[in-house]
C-alpha cells in the first residue's frame, strides 16, 4: 500500500450494528473486510471516527416534543433528520467495536464527532454546518497523507459525507464498497450515495481488490 494512503474507519460502533439503537441493516457484514484490511497491516496510517453525542443532542427525536424518528426538522438553519438516541458519550453503544478495540495498537488516532448539542456531524472532518473541524484533515496532512480509503457505517450518511469532505480537502478518495452498508431511510439511498461519490471523483473498489493488489506488489518486490 502507498505509505501516503490512510484507512479511515467510520463509526464502527455497537449502536450501528445489529441489536444497536440505530442498527444499519447488514451492518455486521462490514466486519470481515475491515478485519482483513487491518490484519494485512498494509496501511501506514489508520484512523477511526466515533459518533460521540451528549444525551441531550438535538438530533435525537426524543429531545423534541411530538416528533418521530425519521422526521426532518430545521435545526439552527440546517435540515436535520431526527434519529433514535444513539452513541451517547461513555455508553456501551458508543464504544468502538471490539474489532477496533482489539487492534488499538493499529489505530493511530480516533476523532470524535457530534459532540455539539445543536448540530449533527456526519462527516469525520466537519460538523454538518461546517462550523467546526474535528482536526482530522490537518492531522492527515501533517503526516503526509495524500489519499484515503474510507469504510464503515453508514454509507448514505457518515461514510458518504466523510468521503465527500475528503475529496473537497484534496485527498484522493476511495470507497471500499464491501466494507460499508447503508441505512436506506429511503429505498436506494445507498446506491445514490455511491453515485454521488463517483460523480465527485471518488474511486469505488472492494477490499479483495485492494488486498490482491498489495499481494502482487509484495510478490514483485
Amino acid at each position: 500500500m502507498d505509505p501516503n494512503t490512510a484507512l479511515i474507519i467510520v463509526d464502527l460502533q455497537p449502536d450501528f450494528l445489529p441489536g444497536g439503537a440505530l442498527a444499519v441493516p447488514e451492518g455486521d457484514a462490514v466486519l470481515a473486510p475491515i478485519r482483513a484490511l487491518l490484519d494485512a497491516g498494509d496501511y501506514a496510517t489508520v484512523v477511526a471516527t466515533q459518533d460521540w453525542h451528549p444525551a441531550e443532542h438535538r438530533s435525537f427525536a426524543a429531545n423534541h416534543d411530538a416528533r418521530q424518528v425519521g422526521e426532518v426538522i430545521d435545526l439552527d438553519g440546517l435540515d436535520q433528520v431526527l434519529w433514535p438516541v444513539h452513541c451517547v458519550q461513555d455508553s456501551p453503544g458508543a464504544a468502538l467495536h471490539g474489532a477496533l478495540e482489539a487492534r488499538r495498537g493499529r489505530l493511530d488516532a480516533v476523532f470524535q464527532k457530534g459532540t455539539e448539542l445543536g448540530v449533527d456531524s456526519y462527516s469525520g472532518f466537519f460538523d454538518n454546518g461546517r462550523r467546526k473541524a474535528t482536526g482530522l484533515g490537518d492531522w492527515l496532512r501533517e503526516r503526509g497523507v495524500e489519499s484515503v480509503h474510507v469504510c464503515g457505517l453508514a454509507l448514505d450518511y457518515c461514510v458518504k459525507f466523510t468521503a465527500l469532505d475528503a475529496l473537497e480537502l484534496g485527498f484522493a478518495t476511495t470507497l471500499i464498497a464491501d466494507a460499508t452498508r447503508a441505512v436506506n431511510l429511503q429505498p436506494g439511498d445507498g446506491e445514490a450515495a455511491v453515485t454521488a461519490l463517483r460523480e465527485a471523483g471518488a474511486q469505488v473498489v472492494d477490499s479483495a481488490a485492494l488486498l490482491a493488489n498489495t499481494a502482487m506488489q509484495e510478490t514483485a518486490s
